[in-house]
């Protein structure tokens, strides 16, 4: 029988993060390990209040298929008990890894794909007063990809800052659910003068019929409106990419159907994540390959991350060790 473990983790952040809907100062996670034999596969999540999950209540789904984990489910089995999320993510992974460690595989070889290569990754400046952000700008002046979060206000102010010191930074804007179709309307030309590629969820994911077939100059991204491929039906002619998060689909295994999904639709494909160690990046990494956008930066907030964890150099997220995970 498997031995299965649920504990929870906290990794200080290197400086308050802030985004439109708030301030975190620490990654609080959930990790699972799933041990057969002597090899023991693990898994990380990080709940998100946003869709209303906790550390707690995370911990108490797991707990609650433990006998069906100890006995032996399998990854097609869990999708069918569990729904999406967090704690069904930390799970998936912990079986993809397992089953990597117990048959001498790496993860990429079971899924029966071309094994992952170093990334571009989006490097994220938090919002903050246009000072804080110079500064921030000021530190990624190298890096080849910036995500700027931002809230409804200084919405061009704060960008141009940004772009006046990183300029050979190619830019993406994260607004969080925080504008309204009519603010959207209003800056998007001129951020795409300043080079911004893309923007990601710029309006609420249950009030965005305004985008629909609406011309903007610039790309939309489906971030909190997208979470599973049941989601994509409804996103067609409102957006034109969208951000997988392992932690919306419950896993790599779903991860990989809404990718495949999403490129029949001709939607463009983002790799997002939420604010956790290289444990929780690395199933993403499986997936930057169908990528327009990695966006895996989230050991690079902490003020220490896992060891070993994930190489980061010269703007490139490289490919776990078999150590990590996979």
């Amino acid at each position: 029988m498997r031995r299965v473990i649920a504990r929870t983790e906290s990794w200080p952040l290197v400086r308050p993060f802030a985004i439109s809907r708030g301030v975190k100062t620490q990654a609080d996670v959930v990790v699972v390990d799933i041990s057969e034999g002597d090899c023991t596969g693990r898994g990380e999540c990080v709940p998100y209040p946003r869709y209303n999950e906790t550390v707690g209540g995370v911990v108490s789904e797991i707990e609650t298929i433990m006998p069906q984990l100890k006995r032996g489910i399998d990854r097609a089995a869990l999708a069918a008990i569990m729904p999406a999320g967090a704690a069904r993510n930390a799970i998936d992974n912990a079986l993809w890894d397992l089953e990597a460690k117990s048959t001498q595989q790496r993860a990429w070889d079971i899924a029966g794909i071309h094994a992952p290569k170093p990334s571009i990754t989006a490097e994220t400046i938090g919002l903050g007063t246009i000072d804080k952000m110079v500064s921030a700008a000021r530190r990624l002046t190298k890096a080849p990809l910036i995500k700027v979060k931002l809230d409804a206000e200084l919405i061009t102010e704060r960008m141009q800052a940004v772009h006046d010191n990183a300029p050979n930074a190619r830019l993406i804007v994260d607004p969080n659910e925080g504008w309204t179709v009519d603010i959207l309307k209003v800056v998007a030309p001129a951020l795409v003068k300043m080079g911004v590629e893309m923007i990601e969820q710029p309006v609420p994911a249950g009030d965005d019929e305004g985008l629909r077939d609406y011309a903007l100059p610039v790309t939309i991204c489906a971030d909190e409106a997208c979470h599973t491929k049941d989601d994509l039906a409804s996103l067609v002619g409102k957006y034109q990419m969208i951000n997988i998060k392992l932690d919306k689909t419950g896993g790599l295994t779903e991860a990989m159907e809404l990718a495949k999904a999403a490129q029949a639709l001709d939607l463009g494909i983002m790799i997002g994540c939420m604010v956790g160690t290289s444990l929780a990046m690395a199933p993403a990494m499986l997936l930057a390959c169908v990528a327009e956008f990695v966006d895996l930066d989230g050991p690079l907030l902490l003020k220490k991350d896992r060891e070993p964890g994930l190489k980061f150099e010269g703007g490139l997220v490289y490919p776990p060790e078999a150590q990590l995970w996979g």
